[in-house]
């Protein structure tokens, strides 16, 4: 009979720390290519937000483009990842209300429901944090130092 050997805790912890990380870049690539878009193509986003009825487009592309790529840029390096998280899951919810809600479109729905699981995902990084490879988790070394 085969007895099985449990990893070292240390192993584990490692593990969870590369795979924090991991999650932190691929949640936040899509933030930072969106964000690039809305720079690189302003005028296109500006007609987009107005015809959805927004008030102050060009105001809302400016805020929009700095939760993606500050929020995106933060969450690759764990910086205040969990208020940065929180403040993205909201992002995502209030955009799939705002800009993906007609859900008889079938390209809307997918939308919309990509906002609310990305918005799942970052609830999780709210719960738990970056991770030890964050610039949140350096923080809290230098802190208890």
């Amino acid at each position: 009979m085969a007895t099985i050997v449990a990893p070292p805790v240390h192993a584990a912890r490692s593990s969870s720390s590369e795979i924090a990380l991991v999650g932190r870049i691929l949640i936040a690539a899509i933030f930072l290519l969106s964000g690039f878009g809305k720079v690189t193509q302003p005028a296109a986003m500006v007609a987009y937000i107005s015809a959805v009825g927004l008030p102050f487009p060009k105001l809302a592309l400016v805020a929009s483009a700095l939760v993606e790529l500050g929020g995106g840029a933060a969450l690759v390096l764990g910086y205040r990842t969990r208020a940065v998280a929180a403040v993205q899951a909201l992002f995502c919810v209030a955009t799939a209300l705002t800009f993906h809600s007609d859900l008889a479109d079938q390209n809307q729905f997918i939308h919309f429901f990509k906002n609310v699981a990305m918005a799942g995902g970052l609830m999780q990084v709210v719960a738990f944090g970056g991770g030890r490879l964050s610039l949140d988790a350096r923080r809290r070394a230098r802190l208890t130092a």
